[in-house]
């Protein structure tokens, strides 16, 4: 993958990711600016942390559990440790991290 397509997909993955934030019935709010999406767990006071690392062509996600790195593999982004879709990893930290399932 080479610079302008990592920088659409990740783009598009941000975006759809805020887009999914909106329709989530928990308690989840963010913020966005320049590749990094923050994402507000409100109802626990705590974060999740999305962004873009161009220099490894990765997405990498901040929660409580830990750092996370998910790299563009057939089609989708996969957490390079876990093995989980980068959707999966989410909804598991994100639940982790709030009062009550998450499901983006």
């Amino acid at each position: 993958m080479n610079e302008a397509e990592f920088l659409a997909e990740a783009e598009a993955t941000l975006l759809a990711l805020e887009d999914a934030i909106d329709e989530c019935e928990g308690a989840l709010d963010f913020e966005s600016s320049s590749g990094i999406l923050t994402i507000d767990c409100e109802d626990t006071d705590t974060q999740v942390i999305v962004s873009r690392q161009l220099a490894m062509q990765q997405i990498w996600v901040a929660a409580k559990s830990g750092g996370f790195h998910c790299q563009w593999d057939d089609g989708q982004w996969r957490c390079t440790t876990t093995g989980e879709s980068l959707h999966e990893l989410l909804n598991r930290v994100l639940t982790e991290q709030s009062d009550g399932p998450i499901t983006l």
